[in-house]
């Protein structure tokens, strides 16, 4: 299976735990790892270009950190103009259909404050339908999340289980039933 992991991290180098997760998967030769503010520093998007890699993968796995309940903006960005209508969904849109998307997603909030009884009222699963709502519209089968929480009070320990963790979600031959 053919895996590509779209980073987009605005601060990608200052970043512990999406660093440290990009960093394993680069060991990983199968992997296409593609970092999209290294990619595009002035916003200017390649959608042929993003298309095309796109095509190539079987798996796609969107990685980033969780920025008010959202993606980073660049992330944003390049949904509403690489998920074209007559590409990705609409007449004609079926350039994704039968591929996997996922999501590995960081939070600076700890776990129990993504439950209703928690801060942020919601579970992780609710605050991306969003996203899981699009993955419906472009055809391709959701995976489950990869969510690691409270980044700011992970330790070298817990972040080591975690990378491993990842890489082992992002290189399953398949976590969706049939």
């Amino acid at each position: 299976m053919k895996t590509l992991v779209i980073i987009t991290h605005p601060n990608l180098e200052q970043s512990r735990i999406n660093r440290a997760w990009m960093e394993e998967l680069k060991k990983h030769e199968e992997l296409t790892i593609h970092t999209l503010y290294e990619a595009y520093p002035d916003g200017k998007i390649n959608v042929e270009h993003e298309q095309k890699l796109l095509e190539a993968h079987d798996r796609i796995i969107l990685q980033f950190p969780f920025y008010w309940y959202s993606t980073p903006p660049l992330l944003k960005q390049w949904q509403d103009e690489v998920l074209s209508y007559g590409w990705a969904y609409g007449e004609g849109g079926d350039k994704l259909h039968g591929k996997e998307l996922g999501l590995a997603i960081s939070t600076f909030g700890p776990a129990d404050s993504y439950q209703p009884t928690g801060y942020n009222h919601f579970t992780m699963e609710t605050l991306t339908t969003p996203l899981q709502q699009t993955s419906n519209l472009i055809g391709t089968r959701f995976m489950p999340l990869f969510v690691l929480n409270g980044v700011a009070y992970v330790t070298d320990e817990q972040l080591a289980q975690s990378t491993k963790d990842y890489v082992e979600y992002v290189l399953q031959p398949s976590l969706i039933k049939a």
